[in-house]
């Protein structure tokens, strides 16, 4: 399964694998952990909810038993907690010596209700899987943490996209969850305007293929998927990079010949609906104040997903006590929102939240 986050994960690892900069995959561990008669938001209960995440390093306890190290990572939409071994986020966080060096952290990285190998649509349901949404995804996240691990506080909650979204609520949810938290590409309002627009876009292409016949396809309805993909490759791109890389128009032509299918292929319909419809009850705006833990909020200039001239994260962040916000200029080796991924281009704004966050 490969949504938007995702497309960014697969590009640039095969990028690196092309020019042979590939290191080796952390090894990270898999486990499942499952949630009996889990109760959704919309009313819905499903009799056992699989969540699958992977873990990396140890957990290191206190004086009184409680885990002090304890990171949580979030994917974005279509991702997955595998996604964090891609070079240039596990190359300069995950290596020794590094910000979350396993040596030191024990990193938590789930895949989401309705994402890599947890529960989802597609294992069977189908349509009449529950119709969950980004708190449904938190809460899941939060038994991970604290029932599955036994963790109390985590040292820090932080992801990219949905990841970011979710990190916002996880602080608002649970205030004395995390010691710190870090925001990487979204905002705090309201999904509306064009971020609205392209997700009902993408849904709408999908379901007004004949194929997908209300979801109880026999083989994927690839018209709908297509339009869908369309507009996830472009919301994912950065003008500038994409410019210098393919100046001509069949450079262009040759890059999406081959891009799309691999996409393509690896999609699938109803989960891609319920991925991009989970953001529908977003809003942390509201209830900013209530987060207590040091907190740095990273966008980019180039993000088509997240525009910074609407200035909203400037006027957000004011209302968090200890929040700061971070805009990375775009420049000719940004990856518009998917320079979330890369902690190059952040790696320094979290090495300040750690420090002041307590070490």
């Amino acid at each position: 399964m490969r949504g938007l986050c995702g497309f960014f994960v697969g590009l640039l690892a095969g990028l690196a694998a092309a020019t042979g900069a590939l290191a080796a995959e952390p090894p990270f561990v898999p486990h499942d952990f499952a949630i009996r008669d889990f109760h959704f938001r919309s009313g819905e209960t499903l009799p056992a909810l699989k969540l699958h995440y992977y873990t990396l390093g140890q957990p290191k306890k206190d004086a009184s038993g409680q885990v002090v190290n304890a990171v949580l990572i979030l994917h974005g939409t279509g991702g997955s907690g595998r996604q964090f071994t891609a070079p240039q986020f596990a190359d300069v966080l995950f290596a020794p010596g590094g910000l979350l060096d396993p040596a030191r952290y024990f990193l938590i990285m789930p895949d989401d209700i309705g994402h890599g190998a947890s529960s989802k649509p597609s294992d069977g349901l189908r349509m009449k899987f529950p119709r969950y949404d980004y708190a449904d995804m938190v809460e899941a996240e939060h038994a991970i943490v604290t029932e599955a691990l036994g963790v109390r506080q985590l040292r820090l909650v932080m992801g990219t996209s949905m990841g970011c979204m979710h990190s916002f609520m996880y602080a608002e949810m649970y205030p004395d969850g995390a010691r710190a938290a870090m925001p990487l590409a979204c905002q705090t309002v309201a999904l509306a305007g064009r971020n609205r627009l392209w997700r009902k876009m993408s849904i709408d292409a999908i379901e007004a293929d004949p194929a997908w016949k209300g979801g109880d396809y026999a083989a994927q309805p690839m018209l709908g998927l297509r339009g869908a993909e369309n507009l996830l490759l472009l919301a994912g791109q950065s003008p500038w990079p994409m410019q210098l890389a393919m100046p001509k128009g069949e450079q262009v032509d040759a890059w999406y010949a081959t891009e799309l299918p691999k996409h393509l292929a690896s999609l699938d319909a109803n989960d891609l609906i319920y991925q991009l419809d989970a953001s529908r009850t977003y809003n942390p705006s509201p209830d900013l104040e209530k987060i207590k833990a040091p907190l740095t909020w990273v966008n980019s200039g180039d993000d088509f997903i997240n525009p910074p001239e609407l200035g909203l994260a400037q006027v957000e962040v004011k209302r968090i006590k200890a929040g700061r916000f971070v805009l990375i200029p775009a420049g000719p080796d940004t990856h518009g929102h998917g320079t979330h991924t890369w902690a190059a281009f952040w790696k320094d704004d979290l090495a300040d939240l750690l420090k002041r966050s307590g070490g």
